[in-house]
């Protein structure tokens, strides 16, 4: 097999290795059936195997109650830009977001379309670089709901905890951190993260809403986008992403097997402190673009002195088996995704190259 690089990518991301192995091993035939995981029926009882299995292990890794429903959906979380106001905004048609970043602006772009968005902090005057205090926020107490972006991959910004919103039910786009650490899942209303940063390939998105949530759903919604719906058919109303589930499923297991997510947060930052301590010990050389308080555990966004000494570490760090490290195009600068399967080794050599290159430039 073709040796391995290390990816750094913001995503689709890496994935376990052995996850990656069980996943080839068994792709031909899933072992007692005779066929492919991509060629079984959603409706066959071993894909109801997957599926369930899938939502047994994330109870248990997060402690979700049976008052919450998980969906496997489709679309990305840029479909629940939309879903989210359309099922929980009436009839108060109004709600309050909180922007942080390129993806809540997304998120509030469409909320707007379904009716009012106040915004209730927002850190573009400071070029996103941290995440806004808790006496900053304006919020609404008769707002449907407060949603906020947990983690934010083009700034390199994490919420440290959630924004206390009094009993305004609180919706969370987790989709680049979701699965780093154990969180309260009875603190939201609403849940939802693409499966392709900690938890398995593009193509499947992960709900988590509380069931009474899912009474704001009207029957006027076009099918699809209606949450009762889906929860209702156990998200098999239209064919699911098998693979993407089956995926989730071996995931999840292995973060079981691993210890469960305090031993998985533990690890996460124990990598970060590797990549972060040295940076802040380059006197300067490499430059985190967010303040201290607000880093983000899962993407490390830096800058070196100039684009030209930017540019040539990108090009020399591909070469020498780190991928992905481009900063996002809206911003520039360099980027390293330390998702949950990047091994710790990992960040250890490439602050080893990081200062192979400082000494040469």
């Amino acid at each position: 097999m073709e040796k391995r690089i290390y990816n750094f990518s913001a995503g689709p991301a890496i994935l376990p290795e052995e996850v990656l192995k069980e996943a080839q091993e068994n792709l031909f035939s899933l072992p007692g059936v005779g066929m492919s995981i991509l060629e079984i029926s959603h409706r066959s009882k071993t894909f109801d195997e997957i599926i369930q299995g899938a939502d047994k292990n994330l109870r248990q890794l997060l402690g979700i109650s049976d008052d919450y429903s998980i969906l496997f959906l489709q679309g990305g979380a840029t479909l629940q830009f939309s879903m989210v106001p359309l099922n929980l905004m009436p009839p108060k048609n109004k709600a309050d977001y909180i922007s942080t970043g390129v993806w809540a602006k997304k998120a509030i772009k469409e909320a707007k379309r379904v009716g009012t968005v106040n915004v209730a902090a927002s850190g573009e005057a400071e070029n996103f670089t941290r995440i806004p205090k808790q006496e900053e926020l304006k919020l609404d107490p008769d707002a449907a709901y407060v949603h906020f972006t947990s983690n934010n991959t083009i700034y390199g910004t994490e919420w440290k905890k959630e924004p206390e919103v009094g009993s305004v039910p609180l919706v969370c786009d987790a989709s680049s951190d979701f699965m780093h650490k154990k969180i309260d899942v009875n603190k939201y209303a609403l849940i939802y993260a693409g499966a392709q940063k900690n938890l398995g390939p593009s193509g499947v998105t992960v709900v988590i809403v509380r069931k009474d949530m899912l009474e704001r759903s009207q029957d006027t919604l076009h099918t699809y986008l209606n949450y009762k719906i889906h929860a209702e058919n156990g998200s098999m109303y239209n064919t699911p992403t098998t693979f993407g589930i089956y995926i989730i499923h071996l995931v999840s297991k292995w973060l079981i097997k691993l210890g469960g997510l305090d031993v998985m947060y533990k690890m996460n930052c124990e990598k970060a402190s590797i990549l972060y301590d040295y940076m802040d010990e380059s006197d300067g050389f490499y430059k985190g673009t967010a303040q201290k308080d607000s880093r983000s555990l899962m993407n490390v966004t830096f800058r070196l002195p100039n684009e030209e000494l930017e540019k040539k570490i990108i090009e020399e760090a591909t070469k020498a088996g780190f991928s992905g490290l481009k900063g996002h195009r809206s911003v520039g600068g360099l980027r390293a995704s330390i998702y949950n399967a990047f091994p710790k080794q990992g960040v250890a050599d490439l602050v080893q190259f990081m200062k192979d290159f400082k000494s040469r430039n």
